[in-house]
């Protein structure tokens, strides 16, 4: 009887030790991709519409700048165009007129859907 009380012992701890941890881990993972698939559903049914800023204009660039401007051409604000490649902004865009003066998005809160 003692051996099988032991070996009941163990299973038991191997249980408890790994088997609820993971088990907790494996639904932590669902929820978390639920949740991420929301979002990016949520992200593709409200398209944030932004009023571009010429700032070619503003900054007073000649036609050849224009041509070779990444702001230019894109759809974004200038200062979105011109990130750096780890997501920063360029330190220019930081001090410039054009962004400084640029206006904040305000939040828009809807009611929750259930």
């Amino acid at each position: 009887m003692e051996p099988i009380t032991s070996i009941l012992t163990i299973i038991a701890g191997l249980f408890l030790r790994l088997a609820i941890p993971i088990a907790g881990t494996l639904l932590l993972v669902y929820f978390l991709r639920k949740l991420d698939a929301h979002w990016q559903v949520e992200a593709e049914r409200t398209p944030i519409i932004i009023e571009k800023v010429e700032c070619w204009k503003v900054k007073g660039c000649s036609e050849e700048q224009i041509k070779n401007c990444r702001g230019a051409t894109s759809p974004l604000p200038c200062w979105q165009a011109q990130r750096l490649p780890n997501g920063y902004l360029q330190e220019t865009c930081l001090s410039c007129e054009v962004f400084t003066n640029a206006p904040v998005p305000a939040l828009k809160i809807e009611p929750r859907r259930m």
